[in-house]
């Protein structure tokens, strides 16, 4: 009975036989092998990247006159940019609660654009400008 093992063979007569002599392997033709290159493709250097349009929340939009006032006469603004205006106003004027830092103690600046409210929740911030974006 023979079995194939891929590059040998091995009898199951019971006699033990040595490889080093009976194992004959073929040689390799390297005449067969293919040589594979791989071609890269150039992309066309692109002179200026396309820039997307800011959509959403980064898109700039006409603000109410109160806004303007407060954001030093711009008349258009992105959502995020008059928030961290606002942020930077709280921070330079030290209006946060010193005993609750959630709490932001408004004066007159922020009075108009905050409903004439006293004190504002940080929550409150984003739904108390969202009636200064004009559609």
């Amino acid at each position: 009975m023979a079995v194939s093992l891929g590059l040998c063979s091995v009898f199951s007569t019971g006699e033990t036989a040595s490889f080093a002599k009976s194992a004959s392997f073929p040689s390799v033709k390297l005449a067969n092998v293919r040589t594979v290159t791989f071609a890269t493709a150039s992309k066309p250097a692109a002179a200026e990247p396309k820039k997307r349009e800011p959509r959403g929340i980064m898109k700039p939009k006409r603000v109410s006159p109160e806004m303007q006032a407060f954001l030093g006469g711009m008349s258009e603004i992105p959502r995020t940019q008059a928030l961290k205006l606002i942020w930077a106003h709280i921070k330079g004027n030290s209006l946060q609660d010193p005993q609750n830092k959630k709490v932001i103690i408004c004066d007159d600046k922020l009075k108009t654009i905050f409903d004439g409210k006293e004190r504002v929740g940080f929550l409150e911030i984003a739904g108390l400008i969202s009636p200064h974006f004009l559609k």
